[in-house]
């Protein structure tokens, strides 16, 4: 086999190889390849570190998520595009009191957290109320009533 066409060969696996892995180390690093900002992937892995529960009542839904530790002051609640609810905030880490203190073992998240959620088609995003206690936020999104069906109009015919 020619020697040029093996190198032609291992050049394309090459690039070929280079484009297909998208592990972590090569996103940080490269931005040829449309990799997601810093950003995007900080607000990914805020996401999907915060867990939720979500359920629908006859005139309302009902999001509840776990937030230990958390004061009202550190959780914004955000309605969007008047259909998409917002759920952020960010938990810091307390600050040591005694001098000296060093962690031995760190497993309680930190950092900043968010979830959003598409409402369905009736929310009344006027009406959203947001409770928080013994660390668990309650977000409750009440219903818009259903629309009254339209009574027929009568309209007179007119002779010619």
């Amino acid at each position: 086999m020619d020697f040029r066409l093996m190198g032609l060969m291992l050049q394309c696996y090459t690039a070929l190889h280079q484009m297909m892995d998208l592990s972590d180390e090569n996103v940080e690093k490269s931005s040829s390849h449309n990799a997601p900002t810093r950003s995007y992937v900080r607000d990914a892995k805020a996401m999907a570190a915060t867990p939720a529960d979500v359920k629908e009542n006859p005139n309302s839904y009902v999001f509840v998520i776990d937030m230990p530790g958390l004061k009202s002051g550190d959780i914004k609640v955000q309605v969007e595009d008047d259909n998409v609810l917002v759920i952020s905030g960010e938990r810091k880490r307390e600050e040591e009191k005694e001098g000296g203190a060093k962690y031995l073992r760190m497993e309680r998240r930190v950092g900043k957290f968010m979830r959003k959620f598409v409402l369905p088609e009736n929310p009344n995003t006027d009406a959203v109320s947001p409770v928080c206690q013994d660390g668990v936020l309650t977000v409750t999104v009440q219903k818009l009533p259903p629309p009254r069906p339209k009574k027929p109009r009568t309209i007179e015919v007119q002779i010619a």
